[in-house]
């Protein structure tokens, strides 16, 4: 079978790759995983342990390094530092401690395994950064980015980006030279002077001609793209020329047109372009893994996963409890970091490369990741579902102090209604309802639309209606609580949250479609809100109402809502 699917071609084996890759991939999807297990597992396949289908080693090299050097890029395109303001405080204590207490318990744990000192180092550092691509994705389809914990995550996950570049720096730093200690002084110290000298000059043409120049190309979307892969891969090279590595100089690359009004243009066309190129990253990773070394890495690599799956949830917990956050916010964004990421493949990658360690420790790493990464997807997946079954037992990370109430009003106002979910739909129920003399609170998940209507002298507070205790810290002696989310599984978790507390109040909640109004009102709900439904109804009378009326061609007509 390895003799048929060997080709005197790159071109048939870059075909028959993707073959593979489209197969295993379509699995991966159908199994809720992410696609990077899946090219991993088509780089084992297609390497020389099963199909020997990777023949030319050097074309697939490059692109994969093209594909390192743009996701580096896009990272610093994308590299927001307001969304660590947005955060607070929380996002920068909670990044930088987890990445220092998972460093070292992780050192820790690996010495105890018996492994070296320098390679030990290398598991624990990749122990410690997680998977944007991933969480981002996730938190996206579950519609949980705006979210107080999903605000946490990214910041989070920002503070571990720049630390990941600062963690490349100081690699290609220490890989230069010989070894021996005045030359490894002397190449260190040249390293740091070209990288200064570097930034300072990337520093100035950002200032003086980045957006002027890139405006010119900005005429034309395709020459926007093309300007932009070619100045990443200029800066890729240079960087690498200077002994500051190509990750580097894509990076700043990035972070130089960061500050452009084309960021978000290039950054979307080049995600796909960076995604399949990544693909050619970790088929030959996965070609690169020694089979027959596996075997006495999988204990090593399952204890370091078990650290990875619980320890680093129990770390970010502890520090968001600490500074007054709720168990269930410190619980969902723990979560969060419960595998290590892409980074963590790429930087042992680099320490291969520079000689530090051995195909064992890049195969350990890999396996960790594997098992991370897969089993983590499932835990964010399911994030609500387990939190409800051990919520309880993580008490232990509360404190008195309760940050999240301090988003909300103050304890004496009893409003008449409570209105769950401010979007369009519920931002404007909420506002009618305010302008025809009731007393109403509005609660949603995301802090700055609660800022937002407080700055219009709203009453408002931070709450989300899937948290099982939530209901408990609701002010007394509201007539109706109403959720305007159109998420089934939200509108049961609301009403069970409040017979749970026995809270008196009429309930209503918002369905989409028949189906589900039929089966909220069997929970013995109040109300049932179909916004879609109704809103077509009540445009359809209008129209009916104007053909019955014989209404002119150039007759204004009021429309649903207007006076």
């Amino acid at each position: 079978m390895a003799d048929l699917l060997q080709f005197d071609n790159a071109f048939y084996e870059l075909a028959a790759l993707l073959i593979v890759a489209i197969i295993v991939g379509a699995i991966a999807t159908l199994l809720r995983q992410p696609l990077i297990i899946s090219f991993i597992a088509v780089g084992i396949i297609a390497g020389p342990a099963w199909l020997s289908i990777i023949e030319d080693q050097e074309a697939f090299e490059l692109l994969a390094t093209m594909g390192i050097a743009l996701l580096l890029f896009v990272v610093g395109l994308k590299l927001d530092i307001g969304l660590i303001r947005q955060s607070g405080p929380v996002a920068l204590y909670t990044g930088v401690g987890q990445v220092l207490f998972t460093s070292i318990i992780g050192f820790g744990i690996t010495i105890l395994l018996g492994i070296s000192t320098l390679h030990a180092l290398y598991v624990a550092v990749a122990l410690t950064f997680s998977s944007t691509i991933i969480i981002v994705k996730l938190l996206s389809d579950k519609r949980e980015i705006d979210s107080l914990h999903g605000r946490i995550a990214i910041g989070l996950l920002i503070v571990q980006d720049i630390m990941v570049v600062l963690v490349m720096i100081g690699l290609t730093a220490f890989g230069a030279g010989d070894g021996e200690g005045d030359s490894l002084l002397r190449e260190t110290g040249l390293v740091l002077l070209y990288g200064t000298l570097f930034v300072a000059g990337i520093v100035v043409i950002t200032r003086y001609a980045i957006q002027p120049v890139f405006r010119i190309f900005a005429r034309s979307q395709e020459l926007l793209v093309l300007a932009a892969i070619g100045w990443a891969l200029i800066l890729a090279a240079t960087g690498d020329m200077l002994g500051l590595s190509k990750e580097v100089g894509a990076f700043i690359a990035g972070v130089s047109l960061a500050s452009t009004p084309f960021r978000e243009a290039i950054g979307t066309r080049l995600v796909s372009l960076r995604d399949f190129l990544l693909l050619f990253f970790f088929l030959s990773l996965g070609a690169d893994l020694d089979l027959s070394q596996l075997g006495a890495q999988i204990v090593p690599a399952l204890a370091l996963s078990a650290f990875v799956l619980i320890g680093n949830p129990i770390i970010v917990m502890t520090i968001t409890g600490l500074m007054g956050y709720r168990k269930r916010t410190g619980f969902l964004s723990g979560l969060t970091v419960a595998q290590i990421s892409e980074f963590s493949l790429i930087l042992a990658a680099m320490g291969l490369a520079v000689g530090h360690i051995d195909d064992e420790t890049l195969g350990l790493i890999t396996l960790v990741g594997l098992v991370t990464i897969g089993t983590s997807t499932y835990l964010i997946l399911y994030s609500h579902q387990i939190y409800e079954r051990i919520g309880k037992y993580l008490s232990i990370f509360e404190r008195e102090r309760d940050i999240e109430k301090d988003l909300g009003d103050d304890d004496s106002f009893r409003p008449d209604v409570i209105v769950y979910g401010l979007g369009r739909y519920g931002g404007n129920l909420f506002q009618q309802l305010h302008d025809r003399g009731h007393t109403v609170l509005g609660v949603d998940f995301d802090p700055e639309v609660v800022e937002m209507w407080k700055k219009l002298g709203m009453h408002t507070a931070y709450g989300d209606a899937e948290d099982p205790e939530f209901p408990g810290s609701l002010p007394p002696g509201s007539k109706w609580i109403i959720s305007t989310m159109r998420d089934e599984h939200v509108s049961r978790s609301l009403i069970h949250g409040l017979e749970h507390h026995g809270y008196p109040c009429n309930i209503g909640v918002t369905a989409a479609i028949d189906s589900v109004a039929d089966r909220l009102r069997d929970e013995n709900v109040d109300l049932v809100l179909m916004p879609y439904p109704d809103a077509a109804k009540e445009a359809a009378d209008i129209i009916d109402q104007m053909i019955e009326s014989g209404v002119q061609p150039g007759d204004r007509v009021s429309g649903p809502g207007e006076k």
